[in-house]
């Protein structure tokens, strides 16, 4: 028996695979447990549907962050910080200082995009990566200065 499959299944495959299970597993399991249904032409058309729709909502986002993307690498941050006498850093710059400063810039990411290869616990200039996308990466540069 021929199903489709709505949910991933462990050993079997992923969403809107169409896979071949002996008739007892699909009636017993797949089915009632809404992790497949039939392979009718309807549903397969429903699929493909919904694949070809997914598929805009994620060239549409990733375009989205593209433009993001350009904006962001034109754009530099400033974040001041505590020194010591001997001008070090009390602590490392954090992704939420980070962020407050996007945030002064005009920007709005979420702490968990931005990507610090290093800890930033000296003064200087730092790049900064943030993922706003699976497949869209912005560098942004960071100037550490003291108060």
């Amino acid at each position: 028996m021929e199903v489709i499959l709505s949910q991933d299944v462990a050993s079997l495959g992923k969403v809107g695979d169409v896979v071949k299970v002996k008739t007892g597993y699909a009636r017993n399991f797949l089915i009632p447990e809404k992790f497949a249904c039939l392979a009718t032409p309807a549903n397969l058309k429903r699929i493909e549907q919904q694949k070809a729709k997914q598929v805009r909502e994620y060239e549409a986002a990733k375009k989205e962050a593209e433009e993001l993307a350009e904006k962001l690498n034109k754009t530099s941050c400033t974040v001041t910080v505590e020194v010591n006498d001997l001008e070090k850093l009390y602590g490392a710059v954090t992704e939420t200082e980070i962020v407050q400063a996007l945030e002064s810039e005009g920007f709005s990411i979420d702490k968990k995009a931005i990507v610090i290869d290093k800890s930033i616990d000296e003064l200087g200039i730092f790049e900064v990566g943030i993922n706003l996308h699976p497949h869209v990466m912005a560098k942004i540069r960071l100037w550490v200065a003291k108060k």
